[in-house]
């Protein structure tokens, strides 16, 4: 971590009571290795809830094709480019729900921003990125609070659907969601950028390409009952914002 960098992010943690517990066991990282799912994303740098960008030796990244809607193109190789003051970072080109090309207990950490409601079989991927990081190493993994979000009237997944999805292996073609997504996404919130409702069926049917569907909706009581099916320990969650829900978690 560069001094700059330091004596901001000890700003941030003096100034924020918020985000003295994240930051605390970010630190605890320092000089390990992390893979993110769906990056890079800037909540994991600089004044953020979670720096690990900043505390981790580097960072690898998997994202599912060499073209996303949020990153553009992407070139497999050395070019995951998290932060600039650190060399980039290995970037994966696999499926975030099975990472093929990753190995059993290669990571200290795994980080994911955003991502987990994109996938049609979250308990099967998250089982995946338990199994990529060591034992004792941690998870992080953030996901959209429905109350800030365009998915407000939208409600709660259950725990027993995600294991209907995760014994009967559901694909990422699979369509389930999408009626419930297009009669309840609230298409007048800002981040929608003003998408018609002809616009948003098409791209919700084209999703297998796109993957901007929100499958799921989560709740803090889902994500606890996930990692725990998982046998991982939850050492922290929060809700920022009414928008973001962020839980860290210990592999046992």
């Amino acid at each position: 971590m560069k001094l700059k960098e330091k004596i901001i992010t000890e700003l941030v943690y003096w100034k924020n009571k918020k985000k003295r517990k994240t930051i605390s066991l970010a630190k605890q990282l320092k000089g390990g290795r992390a893979l993110e799912i769906g990056g890079p994303s800037k909540i994991f740098g600089l004044k953020s809830f979670f720096p690990a960008y900043l505390y981790t030796k580097a960072v690898d990244g998997v994202n599912f094709s060499n073209q996303t809607v949020w990153e553009g193109n992407i070139v497999e190789g050395k070019n995951y480019h998290y932060i600039s003051t650190k060399p980039p970072g290995r970037q994966f080109i696999d499926e975030a729900g099975s990472l093929q090309q990753v190995a059993d207990n290669s990571y200290d950490l795994l980080i994911s921003s955003h991502c987990l409601e994109h996938l049609a079989n979250p308990l099967g991927a998250l089982q995946n990125w338990v199994r990529v990081v060591r034992p004792g190493g941690r998870l992080c993994i953030i996901v959209p609070f429905k109350n800030g979000t365009f998915d407000h009237r939208r409600p709660f997944t259950g725990f027993e659907h995600l294991l209907n999805d995760f014994h009967n292996r559901t694909g990422e073609d699979d369509s389930t969601h999408f009626a419930e997504s297009i009669a309840l996404t609230d298409l007048s919130h800002p981040v929608m950028n003003h998408i018609s409702k002809k616009e948003f069926v098409k791209r919700t049917n084209d999703n297998f390409q796109n993957r901007c569907v929100h499958h799921h909706v989560f709740s803090v009581e889902l994500l606890q009952k996930m990692f725990a099916f998982l046998n991982c320990n939850v050492l922290h969650n929060e809700v920022y914002d009414n928008l973001q829900l962020l839980v860290i978690a210990e592999k046992l």
